[in-house]
């Protein structure tokens, strides 16, 4: 049955896993987590089936809707007749053989593979439902700008719901229900419902904060801020921040981030890049040897560090002045002995400085949280109580949307307008765009998952703050902070389910979600679109999930930790299918952990150039820029528990489905969307991170570099500095460097 025409349904309810075999609950299920006041309409099979009782307004009489299958059904449905799920817990259900696991996903499925180009024909799935009635009270998004009077109802029939856009190409799939069992707990009480005002103020101090941050690396060490350092210091804080903010760090030990400050130490005492020619080595020499004999000069720093860079600063000058014939492997040579014998003490006399930039820009995150919660505690109508008690027995639950103790206030008017194939929300004079397709998915989203809203009377508002919210963390910069969103092709996502009962995604969001259930960074926007909330603080106790983090070194290496401790205490079916760069110079501590583990069933090493991701701007980039090629290696890991691996481990055949459904849908030529793909001779543009920066004579991070597609981790150079010896250094010599240009 079309998404379009969806029956009311009052949030995704909670589906009670059955105690372990030779028990039996005593507790009736609920429809949902916190329904407890009003019995269920329906037996107690039915509602665990997944059927709920709804009312039509247009016909003015009650339906019964199955949350499952979405089917809509006017008489009282009996079970085994019309539901098709026998297992409702769907842990030990197979794929009915020969058919295809999503059941009535048909028409998606069909645009899905015109999309994808030739391939495996599939079989036509035509409705056998009827359809369902239109939601009561929901306002379909057309170009209409105001409701037309109701037409008298006839007893006869469902009205057809009204027509809806419907995007020519679709990279989700919203109709495959969850496997992850979670146990259930009360509503967040800390978090505090999103506002239109609160957002537009965020939105406004975080691009204060990054101008600081500019001013500060100008003021304090002549450069420019690394390219995308601000976006991967938020990611890093966010893994270990405590305070209430959902974007500004505020309550972080330590206060010095380890991501900021090797970033910047990694540009001193200038940025370096790729070399294409001869001249160009010969130049950035000169210039870092000049820079440093400048930066030395001006600090604070002993006769003895002053004494070794000045001398091997003159000392280069006088070689480059003597030698002319000198080929560009013999300047990347002369480059990587300077940075060596002189990067220890410019890192030794920048660190205070770059600490201070550090603790200031900090600092001032941690003032504007605190305004921007005092400023959002006076836009609520009743303040926050205590902390709920959690349920005195935690049951097993399929997992649900993120759940707000705090009643949201009255929103604020959001216009919506369309222009071409975009729809724009404005507020305050702010406007945010998404383009149609997207925008219906987040109505579906909406619908499946938000209950305190059926009459969508603050969708739009919702969406704003959901749309800002990305864009204030991406940043105003061509193609920002992108990286922070890219996803896995379609093919890929649909051989993780066919073949791993993948029905999760750890790391995503509603703009690039291809499940209507997933892990995500912001609970309080995203949460209404179906968000389980941060993964390093979701617990599941059995499922099939999908990992690809953003590229954080912290964020990666918190991930495989979490992953392991699930691991050890679950004996239920658990299975964790990874994706990271696969980075070995140095390798990353997260790959090594992984690659170490004794939950390791399977791994592998996608080359570079032979798969592809898909954009980050997905929401509002053109069809044609959809997918870009990977520019790096890709390791694939299976992190299992003995029942996971029993169900869904790595056998030949299904590795082999998903090798061939990583190959390239185009040609690299056509493959632009994006960053291109990298070609001899040129300078980098590094889609999903590329390759980590080097230890900078060879940086794929240049100052002119398209975004990534998934967090640039800038690694450091080896300084031998105390407070930067944490962080991995390059070992790659010039050579492996010259190879890889």
């Amino acid at each position: 049955m079309s998404n379009n025409s969806q029956g009311l349904v009052k949030g995704e309810a909670a589906v009670v896993v059955p105690p372990p075999s030779g028990s039996v609950s005593s507790q009736d299920p609920p429809l949902s987590p916190s329904s407890t006041s009003k019995p269920p309409e329906l037996p107690d099979e039915l509602v665990q089936a997944g059927w709920a009782k709804c009312w039509s307004r247009r016909e003015n009489r009650p339906y019964y809707f199955n949350r499952f299958t979405n089917q809509s059904l006017w008489e009282v449905p009996v079970l085994g007749q019309h539901d098709v799920i026998s297992d409702p817990l769907g842990l030990n259900a197979a794929p009915t053989e020969g058919g295809d696991i999503n059941v009535g996903n048909g028409q998606r499925k069909r645009r899905i593979s015109e999309e994808q180009g030739p391939g495996p024909k599939r079989v036509k799935v035509e409705p056998t439902t009827p359809i369902s009635p239109s939601t009561p009270g929901v306002k379909p998004w057309n170009s209409a700008s105001e409701e037309k009077p109701a037409q008298p109802a006839t007893p006869t029939a469902p009205s057809p719901a009204p027509a809806v856009y419907r995007p020519a190409v679709i990279y989700w799939d919203l109709d495959l229900q969850t496997n992850a069992v979670v146990k259930e707990h009360p509503p967040d009480n800390h978090l505090l419902p999103p506002h239109p005002e609160i957002e537009l103020q965020r939105a406004q101090l975080v691009t204060k904060l990054r101008q600081h941050y500019h001013e500060l690396c100008h003021q304090r060490e002549g450069i420019d801020p690394p390219r995308e350092s601000f976006n991967r210091w938020l990611l890093e804080r966010k893994v270990i921040d405590k305070g209430h903010d959902p974007l500004l760090p505020s309550d972080c030990e330590p206060v010095v981030s380890p991501s900021m400050f090797r970033e910047i130490m990694n540009d001193i005492p200038i940025r370096l890049a790729r070399i294409k020619y001869k001249e160009e080595a010969r130049k950035l020499l000169f210039k870092y040897a000049e820079a440093a004999k400048r930066m030395i000069d001006s600090r604070n720093a002993s006769p003895d560090r002053r004494k070794v860079v000045k001398w091997n600063a003159e000392d280069t000058m006088n070689w480059l002045r003597r030698d002319h014939s000198a080929s560009k492997e013999d300047y990347m040579d002369r480059l990587e002995h300077l940075r060596q014998q002189c990067g220890p003490h410019l890192t030794a006399v920048a660190k205070d400085s770059v600490e201070g930039i550090c603790t200031k820009i900090y600092q001032l995150s941690v003032d504007y949280s605190r305004r921007l919660r005092q400023m959002h505690l006076n836009l609520l109508q009743d303040p926050p109580t205590e902390a709920s008690a959690s349920p005195q027995e935690s049951r097993l639950v399929y997992c649900y949307p993120v759940r707000l103790a705090i009643p949201s206030p009255a929103l604020p008017r959001v216009e919506l307008h369309f222009e071409n194939d975009m729809a724009c929300l404005r507020f305050k004079g702010e406007m945010v765009k998404v383009n149609r397709g997207h925008f219906s998915k987040l109505e579906l989203l909406y619908r499946y998952s938000c209950i305190d809203d059926t009459r969508f009377d603050k969708f739009l508002s919702r969406v704003w703050c959901l749309l800002k919210r990305y864009q204030a963390m991406f940043g105003s910069g061509a193609n920002e902070g992108t990286g922070l969103q890219g996803a896995l092709p379609v093919s890929v996502f649909e051989a993780l389910i066919r073949q791993f009962g993948v029905s999760f995604e750890c790391f995503a969001s509603p703009l690039n979600c291809y499940f209507k259930q997933f892990g995500s960074a912001f609970p309080d926007v995203d949460g209404f679109f179906g968000s389980r909330g941060p993964f390093l603080s979701f617990s599941p106790v059995s499922g099939s999930f999908e990992a690809n983090p953003p590229f954080s070194e912290e964020l990666m290496d918190s991930m495989v930790a979490h992953f392991e401790a699930l691991l050890n205490k679950s004996s239920e079916p658990l299975s964790f299918i990874v994706f990271v760069p696969e980075w070995r110079n140095p390798v990353t501590p997260a790959l090594t952990r992984m690659e170490a583990s004794r939950f390791l069933r399977h791994q592998l090493n996608i080359p570079a150039f032979e798969h592809e991701y898909r954009s980050g701007s997905q929401h509002i980039c053109k069809r044609d820029e959809m997918y870009y090629r990977a520019v790096h290696g890709t390791a694939v890991l299976f992190l299992q528990n003995d029942a996971g691996f029993a169900k869904w481990g790595p056998t030949p055949e299904r590795l082999a489905e998903l090798m061939a459904a990583y190959r390239p849908s185009q040609p690299a030529s056509l493959s632009s969307a994006g960053p291109a793909p990298n070609t001899p001779g040129e300078k980098d543009s590094t889609p999903k991170a590329a390759e980590r920066t080097q230890s900078g004579v060879m940086s794929p991070v240049t100052s002119d570099d398209n975004n990534n597609t998934n967090s640039n981790t800038t690694r450091p150079t080896n300084t031998n500095n105390s407070c930067s010896s944490s962080s991995s250094s390059s070992s790659t010599s010039p050579q492996e460097k010259m190879a890889a240009v």
